[in-house]
């Protein structure tokens, strides 16, 4: 049985669009001037994320509107580069920033990438989130052609397993003391896929 290898796939050549439009929501490339926004989002939401710092390890960090205004021009750079996908989201009745979400540590060679997502906290319990993912979903698999997507995540992240679930991703595993948290206590992770056969 023979088994096609895709053609080596030049990331910076691939189309990957800045924005994406859902029903409620716009998804765009984090660019410069979008840190003073960026950052009221995390000021606000901080407790709840530093609680899974694994997945989120760049919130350890010191909050500023200058940090906030460095990640965007360097996730912008990223982007530009296809080294990392990585979309802030607004709602668009209001033009709220409600959270993020990006395609991250893409293999091209697969090609296979992972899902992440954070929600501002006073904008949880909305659906955002999970319309966000699902049309990253449709991006990374129409543009970029994965066929492979995962979602890892803390196992103790009840929120996040369940937003997994509804994005239609299925456990493969539950890697047992897979990290360390920040207080040293050892946490699992939860490995979920959705694969394009």
């Amino acid at each position: 049985m023979s088994h096609h290898i895709p053609d080596v796939i030049e990331p910076v050549l691939v189309a990957v669009p800045e924005s994406v439009e859902t029903r409620r929501l716009l998804l765009r490339m984090p660019r410069a001037g979008d840190g003073a926004v960026l950052h009221a989002a995390l000021s606000e939401s901080l407790a709840e994320m530093r609680r899974f710092l694994g997945s989120l390890p760049w919130i350890a960090r010191e909050q500023s509107v200058e940090s906030s205004e460095l990640y965007c021009r360097t996730a912008q750079a990223n982007f530009i580069a296809r080294k990392d996908l990585p979309y802030l989201v607004f709602e668009k009745a209001t033009g709220d920033l409600v959270g993020g979400c990006g395609i991250h540590r893409m293999v091209w060679a697969t090609p296979k990438a992972e899902v992440g997502y954070w929600c501002r906290t006073s904008r949880t319990g909305n659906g955002f989130v999970g319309e966000a993912v699902a049309a990253l979903v449709e991006v990374a698999m129409r543009d970029l052609r994965a066929v492979r997507l995962e979602i890892v995540t803390d196992a103790e992240n009840e929120a996040s397993r369940k937003l997994a679930q509804r994005c239609g991703f299925v456990l493969e595993g539950i890697l047992r003391n897979e990290r360390r948290a920040p207080d040293g206590s050892l946490r699992d992770t939860c490995i979920y896929a959705r694969i394009v056969a």
